[in-house]
């Protein structure tokens, strides 16, 4: 059966906010690695000032070793994008520690140990103090430099469906919605960063114009999700510049779960439907799809909602119907038929949804989340991209060319990181029950 209702109200948005509270980041470059630990700057002689910030050294047998911060000390409107970059002459760099109000600040090392770079954009609108040390034959170093970055006119922000610490299928893709349209898609794109218990890959996949926004982006692993997997996100995307002259202004976290594996398979032309718990059958049911004229579309579709009962309206027909699972956005469920047990296994009778006999409904409704796959096979219609989450529609390949890096990302405990997609090793999944059969969307 179907419905004129609209699947948004699905969308279970949650929105990140700025953190609240000073954060302070103090890295000690070592040889060796990290640690932290701030300090105070001296201020500097003449001799020892470098253009970029004020310098107290030691050491005259020798060249001092030379320091230089960009951003420049004194610098105002400072495009967040650009990051902050370190660099040290006739020496290396031992200390570099930031201090601001805003997020913290993380950077990296260059093997020599002559070059520190932050790691993320960095907040619009805030003040900075970078405070660096170098030390070398000539002695030791200390540059500080004092900036803040520009206030811009244009903001965009962005919101994240998944609810926090809640249960999503093992197809749930990571959908971000964005309030502006998004031209720099690859600058975007390389703020996002994935850290998951189990490890993971996959990729990301623009969407312009979405159903909900002006811009689109999902996740998506290259195979279903593990079960079990718990995934933190986060958007470092205060600072990032989306379209010129326009920034996000907040940085977006979100941690969520992945439950058991609860997959369907409907056959529209066998009149039967399998669901899988956790990779073996649990049951085998008799349905009834849609009729001619309203077939049910083939296509791997995911869960979208459920509502006991959902009030379904359609040409000569407003029925409250119960167990109801919805999988498209134009109103295809998995639902209770007490109405047609009678052809369900024999007959396709339905405006598009896929009847169950009651108790049937009710045991498929307690198992379902957002996010469980549902195969659609057998049906002389194709499915349409975008009539619900349909990201498992594209196969790897297609997938990937959607990102706008041309990437793949690997994902684990340590966080995430672009890969090129031909480095990697062959997927051993199998469909349906590991991953999505391929041209599953075809008529």
């Amino acid at each position: 059966m179907m419905t004129t209702r609209r699947g948004d109200s699905a969308r279970n948005r949650w929105v990140g906010r700025p953190a609240g509270l000073a954060a302070v980041a103090a890295l000690t470059l070592l040889a060796a690695g990290c640690s932290g630990g701030g300090h105070s700057t001296s201020q500097a002689s003449a001799a020892a000032r470098t253009g970029a910030g004020t310098t107290s050294g030691s050491g005259a047998a020798k060249a001092a070793p030379r320091v230089t911060i960009t951003p420049a000390n004194g610098a105002k409107d400072v495009d967040p994008s650009a990051g902050i970059i370190v660099t040290a002459a006739n020496g290396t760099l031992t200390n570099v520690t930031v201090r601001t109000a805003g997020d913290a600040v993380s950077g990296s090392m260059s093997q020599g140990g002559t070059v520190w770079r932050s790691q993320w954009a960095l907040d619009v609108s805030q003040a900075y103090t970078v405070t660096a040390m170098a030390s070398g034959h000539g002695g030791t170093v200390t540059v500080t430099s004092a900036f803040r970055t520009l206030t811009p006119s244009r903001t965009f922000t962005t919101e994240i469906l998944e609810g926090y610490h809640q249960s999503y299928g093992v197809g749930m893709p990571i959908i971000l919605y964005f309030s502006q349209r998004i031209t720099d898609k690859a600058a975007v794109e390389r703020a996002l960063e994935l850290t998951t218990s189990t490890p993971v890959v996959g990729a990301w996949y623009w969407d312009d114009p979405c159903n909900m926004a002006p811009t689109c982006v999902y996740f998506r692993p290259r195979d279903y999700w593990p079960s079990g997997t718990t995934v933190s996100f986060t958007g470092h995307l205060n600072g990032v510049q989306g379209a010129p002259g326009m920034y996000g202004a907040h940085t977006l976290t979100q941690t969520f779960d992945i439950g058991p594996s609860v997959i369907a398979i409907g056959n529209t032309r066998t009149h039967r439907t399998q669901i899988y718990f956790n990779g073996k059958l649990r049951y085998d049911w008799p349905i009834s799809s849609g009729r001619p004229g309203d077939d049910t579309p083939n296509g791997s579709y995911l869960t979208i909602e459920k509502a006991n009962p959902v009030q379904m309206t359609g040409p000569g027909y407003s029925i409250s119907v119960p167990w109801s699972v919805r999988f498209t956005f134009s109103g295809d469920y998995y639902h209770d038929a007490y109405w047609s047990v009678g052809q369900q296994g024999f007959e396709n009778v339905s405006h598009g949804c896929v009847n169950l006999s009651p108790a049937d409904a009710e045991t498929y409704y307690n198992l379902a989340v957002p996010g469980d796959p549902i195969t659609i096979t057998g049906s002389p219609k194709g499915g349409t991209w975008g009539n619900g989450w349909t990201q498992w529609f594209l196969s790897w390949t297609q997938y990937l060319a959607g990102s706008a890096l041309h990437q793949a990302v690997q994902a684990g405990p340590g966080g995430s990181t672009f890969v090129n997609p031909a480095t990697l090793p062959p997927s051993t999944a199998s469909a349906p029950l590991e991953t999505a059969p391929a041209a599953n969307d075809a008529a």
